[in-house]
């Protein structure tokens, strides 16, 4: 398939397993605010098709990056750089996957970052989905205390509420596969 046809099939899975919305009562969010809508990308990252997927998307975005590593803030982009790291390697580049605790480990060796990486790697951090940008952006400020250099942000959905804006305040560039519009605009078509 064709990045614009993986990338409409992805489109498919996330209305259908990830997207809810409700006119009342609305959700809250992680960032405290509510809203009708909600993307619980678990559903779509942890599936072995979207996980495919996902990785064939964000590889053919990154792959010309001078990257070694890809990774952000546990839960939610574990299985998103898992699925890039499978599928760098079978495209013949690549790039390791890692995790970002919300906190150091208060034991062993008390890192907050976990995996095959060292300082001075570049890397980018990934996330599922961006509205405030505060995870995100927690997952950046960990990375560079463990001497990791990051170079990009990489998002499965942008809620386009000021999240891509805080988080261009701490790295130059800031790329999500779908933006709330998009699913918003595929919603309507599908209707």
């Amino acid at each position: 398939m064709t990045i614009k046809e993986n990338k409409k099939r992805l489109g498919q899975i996330i209305l259908a397993r990830s997207f809810k919305y409700s006119d009342n009562p609305p959700f809250t969010l992680a960032s405290g605010r509510q809203s009708h809508y909600y993307f619980n990308c678990k559903p779509t990252t942890l599936d072995p098709e979207g996980m495919n997927l996902i990785g064939i998307i964000i590889f053919d975005m990154i792959k010309d990056y001078d990257i070694t590593a890809a990774g952000g803030l546990t839960l939610g982009a574990d299985p998103i750089a898992n699925a890039l790291a499978l599928i760098s390697y079978q495209k013949g580049k690549p790039i390791k996957s890692f995790i970002v605790r919300k906190d150091a480990k208060a034991h062993g060796t008390k890192s907050a970052v976990e995996g095959n990486v060292e300082a001075g790697e570049n890397v980018i951090i990934i996330d599922d989905v961006i509205t405030t940008g505060g995870s995100t952006i927690t997952a950046i400020e960990q990375a560079r205390n463990a001497g990791l250099i990051v170079k990009s942000v990489i998002t499965l959905i942008d809620r386009e509420e000021g999240g891509r804006e805080n988080i261009l305040k701490h790295v130059d560039h800031v790329e999500s596969v779908f933006t709330r519009t998009e699913i918003m605009a595929l919603r309507e078509k599908n209707k």
